[in-house]
């Protein structure tokens, strides 16, 4: 059986080409915590809508600051031990995360976030989920 060039066999036996993909099951972005926002965006990069992926580590902390453009800063606090005093040190940590127009979370909301591929110098999170 021949398959045209670039064409793909999948688990059924069917060919597709290079550009159809394949749905998952379950959550769009692969993750269970987050399902897909009701709203929808034209942004590239967004994890629901656009070609973003999604993987690595998963925080929860409150939006800060929210001043440049679909840029927010997220930040959380947390205790550090030192052990020649026996006691404990607050720290606070600050990660700036890309918020996707879909989601648009504002200051003092409580989101989570997910690692992705650097999306600029600096930015290399995404919000997936509002906390209510």
């Amino acid at each position: 059986m021949e398959r045209k060039n670039n064409a793909r066999k999948t688990a059924g036996g069917k060919t597709r080409g290079p550009s159809e993909k394949v749905k998952k099951e379950g959550s769009p972005i692969g993750l269970l915590l987050a399902s897909s926002p009701s709203q929808s965006c034209n942004d590239k990069k967004c994890p629901f809508h656009g070609h973003l992926k999604v993987r690595g580590r998963i925080f929860t902390g409150k939006i800060l600051t929210r001043d440049t453009h679909k840029t927010a800063v997220v930040g959380w606090q947390r205790l550090i031990k030192i052990r020649k005093y026996e006691r404990y040190a607050k720290r606070k940590t600050k990660i700036k995360v890309h918020n996707p127009e879909c989601i648009n979370a504002n200051i003092g909301d409580k989101v989570t976030i997910a690692e992705c591929r650097p999306l600029s110098k600096t930015k290399s999170f995404v919000i997936i989920k509002r906390v209510e």
